[in-house]
């Protein structure tokens, strides 16, 4: 049994909690106000909490450098697939065919849910920045042409990218949390996220705009050079809806066509029969990925024609960009491995068997400490996933329990965009807001969506357990 297992170390407790906290707050420290890259400052974190605790020299460093490979060799080529599908999405125009079909068809009333959809559907494949470089001259636009103000357009555009980066995987927050647990299911943490996000999307999106409206009733700028550009990447054929649709949909569709199959037999988990390897292959998220990346060059090579070279160029050029997340992910496993081998789990462990508190608010917490104090959505949440990976392993917690955590982790993660947080400038500089205005909208949406995404992942809890 998991919650059998003796602890790798025996380390005395009192400086075991000295040391993490210590190592916590100098990374804190660090990111925030001596403004180190998260990499190098996990990296000083964990040598310093490793050491502090008595562990060993060597000991913290062997047990950094196995986080960190078993970390990067999973969540960074789920990363820099993703990386690489959403260029090519980009280049050819498949998302651009999305917002475009979903706009035409909206009356005025039906624009922010419209927009809502669409930044969610943009947002799937995406990660935040991207989606928001892709998104920003679209909601200029349609706020122009409509004539509406510009908080009703880009508020719910905005929550639908933040509620997929902040709960569905292969994004690389809940992604590389989901990893640090054992016996995590890609597939059904991606169903459960994207089915919390449609409540989500909708409070903090369409609803929570008319609240936004008020503080900045405006319309869009005068000045916005991409929206000029927006649409003229590629001046050839076009995909059509329905292929653009299905290639940003298809990893969350083979991933969760493949775990639903395995929950209603899970025998086939174990099964050498050729129907159930092909099906445990699929199911894999690193091919899945691969599969789709695969599928969209290829069917939107042949529909638009698009330059073949030049689309393997843009999608290799993708990797550059990710490739710093690809190291601060790989640092926060080797601190998650640190963490699981001085046996700061078995601590945890008795602190939620003994007490009446949920293991879902705990993560919530420790979430939202990280998340305000380095402003860092990502290194909230693999090093909160790194102190509660033993704890569910010792609890023997079952693949939805783990998505669950993983989810009140996401949400926890995404609080209060304040002045560390790299997302709030991003959305200012792109929409000329003011900071008492970004305080006011964005940062309030922002909590709105943690709070609510950790009360819709209780009552998920509470349906499906």
């Amino acid at each position: 049994m998991a919650a059998d297992k003796s602890p790798k170390v025996s380390l005395n407790p009192t400086a075991l909690l000295v040391s993490i906290v210590l190592g916590v707050i100098i990374l804190i420290l660090l990111v925030s106000w001596v403004k180190i890259h998260p990499f190098v400052s996990i990296m000083i974190a964990a040598l310093i909490t490793g050491i502090g605790s008595g562990f060993g020299l060597m000991s913290t460093v062997q047990a950094f450098l196995d986080g960190f490979g078993d970390t990067t060799k999973s969540v960074g080529i789920l990363v820099g697939i993703g990386a690489m599908l959403g260029a090519v999405l980009m280049i050819t125009g498949a998302t651009g065919v999305l917002v475009d079909v979903l706009v035409s068809k909206s009356s005025r009333k039906m624009l922010p849910w419209t927009m809502a959809l669409i930044g969610s559907l943009i947002g799937l494949p995406l990660f935040f920045d991207v989606g928001l470089i892709i998104m920003a001259p679209v909601i200029i636009m349609v706020t122009k042409k409509s004539k509406m103000p510009l908080m009703m357009i880009a508020m719910p555009a905005l929550s639908g990218l933040c509620a997929m980066q902040a709960l569905v995987p292969p994004h690389p927050g809940p992604t590389a949390a989901l990893q640090a647990f054992s016996n995590g299911s890609m597939g059904l943490t991606m169903g459960m996220g994207i089915l919390l996000a449609i409540p989500l999307v909708i409070i903090c999106g369409p609803l929570f705009a008319k609240y936004a409206t008020k503080i900045v009733p405006g319309g869009a700028p005068d000045t916005f050079a991409m929206a000029d550009r927006i649409g003229n990447e590629y001046e050839g054929r076009k995909p059509s809806f329905i292929l653009s649709l299905f290639c940003v949909a298809m990893p969350a569709i083979l991933l969760l066509v493949t775990s639903i199959v395995m929950m209603i037999k899970p025998e086939l988990r174990k099964s050498d029969a050729i129907g159930a390897q092909i099906l445990q292959f699929i199911g894999n998220p690193e091919v899945a990925l691969l599969i789709s990346l695969v599928f969209s060059v290829l069917v939107l090579f042949a529909t638009t024609r698009f330059p073949w070279e030049k689309l393997n160029a843009e999608a290799g050029k993708a990797l550059g960009p990710i490739a710093g997340i690809v190291f601060i992910l790989g640092a926060g496993g080797g601190f998650k491995n640190l963490l699981i081998d001085t046996g700061i789990g078995d601590m945890i462990t008795e602190f939620v068997r003994n007490t009446d508190i949920s293991i879902l608010l705990v993560a919530w917490v420790i979430a939202v400490f990280v998340r305000v104090a380095t402003g860092s959505s990502t290194v909230s949440a693999i090093t909160t996933a790194g102190i509660l990976a033993p704890t569910a392993e010792a609890l023997a917690y079952n693949q939805i329990q783990i998505g669950l955590v993983v989810l009140a982790i996401g949400a926890g993660s995404f609080i209060f965009s304040f002045v560390n947080d790299a997302g709030l400038w991003l959305v200012k500089e792109y929409f000329g807001f003011t900071l008492p205005e970004m305080f006011k909208t964005w940062t309030v949406m922002t909590c709105l969506i943690s709070f609510i995404g950790l009360v819709l992942v209780y009552c998920l809890g509470l349906v499906l357990m």
